[in-house]
């Protein structure tokens, strides 16, 4: 390795360490709640850091995005977002007569304009993902690279395109049974399947 390589390698570890020890930091005391193990990687930013909550176990990508200044977003344990993700809570109010909607002041929003996003855990959210108002991500589910996700994504699928959609779902039944059981020793698996009910039905 030669000097260049060197002094480049050592330089790199400033502006990580310092987001790591310090910036990172500040950001989880923003946010309305967070868990252990959350690692929120260098330039993530919000418009409303007090309406995320955050699980265990969560991984922020660096460069994202979440826009959320009047409805939620909830992430729950066990989930990671690629760089580069985007996530906004809220639209513009488009059906006003006479108005340029870039004159439509936020008080005169309607309750629809602005909706919650959920990912219910387990997710990976792949890079350059946007995810728009209302939303709600499945457990398990996969989001693939530069999606946009405009309605929910079923548990345990993996969706992708613009508009998203689902392409597969990442295993059969006898396996997804399995992987919930060894995951939460979840009892559910023998019950939907005595009365005949697929655990893809009830997720």
């Amino acid at each position: 390795m030669n000097i260049s390589r060197k002094f480049w390698e050592i330089f790199k570890l400033i502006p990580r360490s310092w987001n790591r020890l310090v910036v990172s930091q500040l950001k989880k005391r923003m946010l309305g709640s967070v868990g252990s193990r959350v690692s929120i990687s260098r330039r993530v930013r919000a418009m409303g850091w007090e309406n995320i909550n955050i699980g265990d176990d969560v991984f922020l990508g660096q460069d994202c995005l979440f826009m959320c200044t009047r409805a939620k977003v909830k992430i729950g344990s066990h989930v990671m977002f690629g760089p580069q993700c985007t996530v906004i809570t809220g639209g513009h109010r488009t059906n006003l007569l006479g108005r340029y909607m870039i004159d439509v002041k936020d008080f005169e929003k309607l309750p629809e304009d602005d909706r919650d996003i959920i990912f219910e855990g387990d997710n990976w959210i792949g890079s350059n993902v946007t995810v728009l108002k209302g939303v709600v991500i499945g457990k398990g589910a996969v989001v693939a690279a530069g999606a946009v996700v405009t309605k929910d994504v079923i548990p345990y699928s993996i969706c992708g395109g613009v508009p998203a959609r689902c392409l597969k779902m990442r295993f059969g039944e006898d396996e997804l049974r399995e992987h919930i059981a060894m995951l939460e020793g979840d009892n559910r698996s023998n019950s939907a399947f005595m009365t005949g009910e697929t655990l893809h039905d009830r997720l």
